[in-house]
């Protein structure tokens, strides 16, 4: 044969392989979460849980009859950095579909980025009202709002015999608007609402708040921050002999490793949580709570971090439903089709209403909020 006529069909041969293989390149799914810096704990949890759910679905067969590929960004707990995650995963990597970025302002920063790339973004934990009422349309977040929170508590206020409470949380969008909405629930079950002190959330030293929180005399001390802080906090809180009992909300802490952080100093404490790996019966959907709490041990991963976990297991679990529905990767098709899912989550089903103004919503799931309290190094029922 001469090599004229040779070398055609091996370019022939070679488009025939290609194609089959094209069609098969995985879809990519951006993460975008603080892997380091102040709240690089939790964004770690939430994106081994993220993993968890890639590795199973791709076991399953993955989606489309393609393997899911999940392209994690670490956004520093920076909002810059978080901007720059947004831009790299949607420009560079293409991805039609993202989830992050764990803390409010890291989420509020990355939201204009959706608008101008037309791209949605699972919000996996995440509380400011700000995300959902701020008409943007890209958002579908599954995490409680800080005033779904505060109105899922507001029964405890009776049960606690909650006279007098003072509020400390982080000076951001998180810590700010939890304490505000506290506030006007703790007004509204006719507690008076005392002191209310903001703290840097790098900040490592929280003696001159705890001080004020003291001398305000309040039965009940409502906290909002990520769990290193926390643990400072409990200690401190037990140095100063502050007899207030300390309720952390935003479930942003993990129960276990304040118990393994702060020690004795955490007995007593109460914690909004969003997930009950302790008690997985209790929740709607325990037979996915317990999958989830299995395969989580069976990679070795810190316990600790289930409560954080978990949102990224459901955050890749709902996206990969939207996909499915949608019948395509593209992100116009997913973002109308995220609004027609419904996910048997680990906490609880996941489903979306519409917030934010008229022609322009945000989507927002109702989930399960849950009270735990620490007794004698135990995370026990409220």
């Amino acid at each position: 044969m001469r090599p004229g006529r040779y070398l055609p069909v091996v370019g022939a041969f070679a488009a025939m392989l290609a194609g089959p293989a094209l069609a098969q390149e995985p879809i990519k799914i951006g993460v975008t979460q603080p892997l380091t810096g102040a709240f690089a704990a939790s964004g770690n949890y939430v994106a081994q849980g993220a993993r968890l759910a890639e590795e199973e679905i791709n076991a399953a067969g993955g989606v489309l009859n393609r393997k899911i590929q999940l392209i994690v960004e670490d956004n520093k707990s920076n909002p810059t950095e978080a901007v720059a995650t947004a831009e790299k995963l949607t420009q560079k990597d293409k991805v039609p579909v993202m989830m992050g970025a764990w803390s409010s302002t890291l989420t509020l920063a990355v939201m204009p980025k959706l608008m101008e790339y037309e791209v949605p973004m699972l919000v996996e934990t995440s509380s400011s009202s700000k995300i959902t009422t701020s008409g943007n349309p890209w958002i579908f977040r599954i995490s409680p709002t800080s005033e779904m929170e505060a109105k899922a508590f507001a029964p405890m206020v009776k049960t606690l015999g909650i006279k007098k409470a003072d509020l400390l949380g982080t000076n951001n969008d998180f810590g700010l608007g939890a304490m505000q909405e506290f506030a006007k629930m703790l007004k509204a079950s006719g507690a008076e609402v005392g002191v209310q002190e903001t703290m840097d959330p790098k900040a490592v030293d929280f003696s001159a708040q705890l001080a004020k929180i003291k001398a305000s005399g309040g039965d009940t001390l409502f906290v909002t921050s990520d769990v290193s802080q926390v643990t400072v906090i409990l200690k401190q809180a037990k140095e100063q002999q502050i007899k207030a009992h300390i309720i952390t909300t935003g479930g942003s802490v993990s129960p276990d490793q304040l118990i393994a952080q702060a020690g004795e100093a955490a007995n007593g404490s109460m914690h909004l949580v969003f997930f009950t790996p302790w008690f997985p019966d209790a929740v709607k959907n325990p037979d996915v709570a317990q999958k989830f709490v299995k395969a989580w041990n069976a990679k070795g991963y810190n316990v600790g971090g289930l409560t954080e976990g978990f949102r990224g297991y459901d955050g890749i679990t709902t996206i990969v439903a939207a996909i499915k529905a949608a019948g395509a990767a593209e992100p116009k098709a997913i973002q109308k089709a995220l609004w027609g899912v419904k996910v048997h989550g680990v906490n609880g089903d996941i489903a979306f209403i519409k917030q934010g103004p008229a022609g322009q919503e945000s989507a927002q799931n109702v989930p399960s909020v849950y009270v735990v309290k620490i007794v004698d190094g135990k995370v026990t029922k409220m």
